[in-house]
């Protein structure tokens, strides 16, 4: 069990290899709400079939680039995201970034715990001919949150441990769905399809991208244990490889389903729909392993909101910490899956608004460690006054107006449900790209402000 928590990593046990980053990013993106998107692309987007190939490379390439070179940061601090964060934020201003943040992990937990449910149901029903009810519904949930607790609480080793094995079960999963979908599928239906306009390529490759981003704050979590001396093209490398040998063969599968059937893209369970379009030899298997995928996937983004947690101030060990997100998950879950399945839309568009939280920080985090960020131990663990990241009463105004401005500029751009900013019908809005302005944004901003100055040490962080 990991019991280190804020608390950098010393070089004498940083002891990981490059490698185990591989399986993590593999996990990361082993949900079946995939197959959803690719559906997606082609009925709504009208994509055809190398359309949407192009858009399920491009994707996973621009995002989990970004994941990569973020994660760079934790080899040299060898502390989670959000307590590296501290040094370009100040020790109080971090609290602001880090506290949405917090927040928007509980909205992507709960989502996905709510799909993981409703994959252990569709199994049960499938396999067993249980109907679901509502006693059933909670006790699915809980267990799949008990599930991502427990491996999330465990910690590093662990998930590491988990990650390989899943990705080796879920490949072979995969491989036996795209098998069947080559002797099913309208292949000529599928490759006959006229190409859609460019104009909906680049929108959904923003769709896509943006669903990646959102693991860009917990990159350097899980490259705290490496060595300095490890390569920072290669922690790219096995970060974009993760998510393409996932994204691309899921995304696929779902564009070609949907030709047969379009209601994929729609349906309110994608994962019973899935079960439905598969024989059940594949279905049961496919959607238990997707299951694991998605417990894991739980678990990564609770073992990175433990450490969000402990920033924000609650003086408690990592493992309670991810309890906190545990509970909250299981709490909102179960009110969506009980009380406001109608209003999935609206959570969703909650969702949206939420994510651009992490372009504003990732922007401004991205430009700090582009000019040669250093990382002091001592400082960043030091919440007093006292502590080198303290600037100016704790804030570093820099980062925090890059931040606000950022956050400003994508709320312009964004059309929800229920909120649609002014620059919504722009040619960003239009075309999803509203994170990608966000991030420009906050980089421009903070990178042409003078650098604060700390009192702090370190080593300049190298690409």
């Amino acid at each position: 069990m990991e019991n280190r928590g804020l608390d950098p990593v010393p070089d004498d046990e940083r002891t990981g290899r490059v490698g185990a980053l591989f399986p993590t990013w593999v996990t990361a993106n082993m949900t079946v709400l995939l197959l959803t998107v690719g559906a997606g692309l082609t009925v709504f987007n009208g994509l055809n079939f190398w359309q949407v190939l192009a858009v399920a490379v491009t994707a996973p390439v621009l995002s989990f680039g970004l994941v990569g070179l973020l994660s760079i940061a934790g080899k040299y601090g060898g502390a989670p995201g959000m307590a590296l964060s501290r040094a370009v934020f100040g020790q109080r201003g971090n609290l602001f970034p880090g506290a949405l943040l917090w927040v928007a992990r509980w909205g992507w937990e709960t989502l996905n715990a709510v799909t993981g449910s409703y994959a252990l149901l569709a199994v049960l029903d499938l396999a067993f001919g249980i109907r679901s009810t509502h006693t059933l519904t909670l006790v699915t949930l809980t267990a799949f949150v008990a599930a991502s607790f427990l491996v999330s609480g465990l910690g590093i080793r662990a998930l590491r441990l988990c990650s390989r094995a899943s990705a080796w079960l879920f490949g072979g999963a995969s491989l036996l769905v795209v098998v069947h979908l080559i002797g099913s599928a309208p292949w000529r239906a599928v490759l006959d399809r006229p190409p859609g306009p460019a104009a909906m390529m680049i929108a959904g490759i923003g769709t896509l991208a943006a669903g990646g981003i959102s693991w860009v704050p917990s990159a350097p979590d899980f490259a705290r244990y490496l060595p300095r001396s490890a390569s920072g093209s290669a922690m790219v490398a096995a970060a974009v490889g993760g998510a393409l040998v996932t994204v691309l063969p899921m995304v696929m599968m779902g564009a070609v389903m949907a030709v047969g059937s379009p209601h994929l893209a729609v349906t309110k369970d994608p994962v019973a729909f899935i079960g439905e379009l598969l024989p059940r030899w594949i279905s049961v298997p496919y959607l238990l392993i997707a299951v694991v995928g998605m417990v894991l996937i739980n678990a990564m983004s609770m073992y990175s909101a433990g450490f969000t947690a402990q920033t924000l101030g609650f003086a408690v060990p990592r493992a309670w910490a991810v309890g906190v997100n545990a509970t909250i998950s299981l709490l909102l879950g179960g009110t969506l899956m009980l009380v406001a399945a109608s209003f999935i839309d609206t959570f969703l568009s909650f969702l949206t608004l939420l994510g651009v939280t992490f372009s504003a920080w990732i922007g401004v985090f991205g430009a700090d460690l582009l000019r040669g960020r250093t990382y002091d131990p001592v400082a960043l663990m030091d919440t007093t006054p006292r502590s080198g990241y303290w600037y100016t009463a704790g804030f570093s105004r820099q980062a925090m107006a890059a931040w606000g401005a950022a956050l400003v500029t994508g709320l312009l751009l964004t059309d929800v449900e229920w909120f649609t900013g002014p620059l919504a019908t722009s040619w960003v809005g239009r075309h999803g790209l509203g994170w990608a302005a966000t991030i420009l944004v906050a980089a421009g901003v903070y990178g042409v402000l003078p650098r604060p100055a700390d009192s702090a040490g370190g080593t300049p962080a190298r690409f």
